[in-house]
C-alpha cells in the first residue's frame, strides 16, 4: 500500500449511505485524538490480498520480517465490504491494543491490531479513542 495524493475527505465523499456517516463521524473523533498528526489516504493491495482504501493517522518507519524498512500509519480507518475497521497498529507490554483491550471495545471481531463492527453504534466509543489515543503517545513518527 502507499500513500495517494486523494484527500480522505473525497474518500468519504464517496462511500454509500450508511457507512459514510459512520466513517465520517469516525474520522472526526480520531483526528481529534490524533492532532498534529498526518492524515492521509493510503490505497493498494493490503495483507491477505484485497485491494483497500484506509485513511491513516500519523506515519511511522518499521522494519519488517524481511528486514526491509516500511512507512505506515498509527492507526487507520477503513471501509471494508460488511465491516469498518478500525487499525490500531501500537504494542504495549509485547501485545498490541486492541487484542489487550477486546473484552471492553463492545460488539466487535478483534485481530492482532484491527477492530472491525458494522455499525459505530456496536462499539464502546470511548474504550476505542482511548486506545487511539494511547498509540498516539507510544508512537514515534508524525
Amino acid at each position: 500500500m502507499q500513500t495517494t495524493d486523494t484527500p480522505p475527505d473525497e474518500f468519504l465523499a464517496s462511500l454509500p449511505d450508511g457507512v459514510r456517516e459512520d466513517m465520517t463521524a469516525l474520522d472526526r473523533d480520531i483526528a481529534r485524538v490524533m492532532d498534529g498528526r498526518r492524515r492521509v489516504l493510503w490505497e493498494g493491495r493490503f495483507w491477505g490480498g484485497s485491494d483497500q482504501r484506509i485513511i491513516g493517522y500519523g506515519d511511522f518507519r518499521y522494519t519488517g520480517r524481511s528486514r526491509k524498512s516500511v512507512d505506515w500509519f498509527v492507526v487507520g480507518l477503513a471501509a471494508q465490504k460488511n465491516y469498518i475497521t478500525v487499525y490500531v497498529t501500537a504494542v504495549e507490554d509485547g501485545t498490541y491494543l486492541a487484542e489487550s483491550h477486546k473484552d471492553r471495545l463492545g460488539k466487535v471481531k478483534v485481530g492482532r491490531s484491527s477492530i472491525s463492527f458494522k455499525r459505530l453504534s456496536d462499539v464502546d466509543l470511548p474504550v476505542v479513542l482511548g486506545l487511539i489515543g494511547r498509540a498516539n503517545a507510544l508512537m514515534p513518527g508524525s
